[in-house]
């Protein structure tokens, strides 16, 4: 059920956005946008830095829940979760201990593999053992085992930030190095052709459910960075253009590997449809986009469901759920 919060006695939010990760500038996007759809609910809400001015603000003004808009680690890596747990103070979201699991993909990935949810094989390489076992062998090893074309990608990061597709061998070192400048391990996973859909899964206190999938069309066929956040460089179709049957099996799966991992208010499938229907478990977001290229927004667009009402509930609960 969505409520809407609108009395004297309305608690009082702190939405995190920004922060010191990559993507600083999506967070900041995020975070006003998460600020108005609030505000619109008349609830009272401000925005703030993930910044040393923080904690000392926490303690001497609590705020009656926190929103994190915050994306990369700072947000999504579980630690900042961990001290709004020490100061007592609720969230929306899931656990630190979850978010944790679903930050580091290999791990995650793993825990969907022991689940029985279908995810592209991989392997995890550190950069110190890329350069100790030589790249060379270690590549080559790469290509036979998994085969061509791989998904390079970091094993902790969001927004497609040091990730691309090596369709040849010879743009595997190319495609390591570019992963290295964003984090100290490699994920190399097979990569799959086909549709690319994402899931968001919300709990509003009655139990997760999933959102209408959103089918994402890359203009380069990848979808990086630029393709996230660039106008006119990615097409969205919500629904995503899926059979009856596909649909079901991609919302199903997406709220296995939500459960699986164990969140908890919200987050985002990423999966891939092959060519034969059926999908595969990429990663998960803890805190997805809010911004208007966002895929939890679109989501709930298709669902009819409105963005500021769906936080207030989430902020409702959360208060209600105390801290942890």
């Amino acid at each position: 059920m969505i409520t809407s919060m609108g009395t004297s006695k309305d608690p009082h939010v702190l939405v995190l956005a920004g922060g010191l990760s990559y993507e600083r500038d999506v967070s900041l996007r995020s975070g006003r946008r998460v600020l108005d759809a609030l505000r619109a609910t008349g609830l009272s809400a401000e925005l703030r830095d993930a910044d040393v001015t923080l904690l000392p603000t926490l303690q001497e003004d609590p705020p009656d829940a926190v929103v994190i808009a915050l994306h990369g680690a700072t947000g999504e890596d579980g630690s900042l979760r961990g001290v709004l747990d020490l100061c007592g103070i609720p969230y929306v979201g899931s656990t630190a201990a979850s978010a944790r699991l679903a930050w580091d993909k290999p791990s995650a990935k793993s825990r969907l593999r022991e689940a029985g949810i279908p995810t592209p094989d991989w392997v995890a390489l550190p950069h110190d053992r890329f350069s100790e076992l030589g790249a060379e062998a270690v590549l080559t090893r790469i290509s036979d085992r998994l085969g061509l074309p791989l998904m390079v990608k970091p094993a902790e990061g969001g927004s497609g930030l040091g990730a691309s597709v090596a369709r040849e061998s010879s743009a595997l070192p190319a495609a390591m190095v570019g992963c290295f400048a964003y984090d100290s391990t490699a994920l190399v996973e097979k990569y799959v052709t086909g549709t690319s859909v994402a899931v968001s899964v919300l709990d509003l206190g009655e139990g997760p459910f999933p959102l209408p999938a959103v089918e994402i069309v890359p203009r380069n066929g990848v979808y990086d960075y630029a393709a996230r956040y660039t106008a006119g460089l990615t097409t969205w179709h919500t629904p995503a253009r899926l059979t009856p049957p596909v649909a079901n099996a991609v919302a199903a799966l997406a709220l296995a590997a939500y459960k699986a991992l164990g969140l908890r208010d919200l987050s985002r499938v990423d999966l891939i449809v092959d060519a034969n229907g059926n999908p595969h478990v990429l990663g998960v977001n803890v805190s997805p986009g809010m911004t208007e290229t966002s895929l939890l927004p679109l989501a709930l667009q298709a669902a009819n469901l409105d963005l500021g009402k769906i936080l207030t509930n989430l902020v409702t609960h959360a208060t209600t759920r105390g801290p942890h």
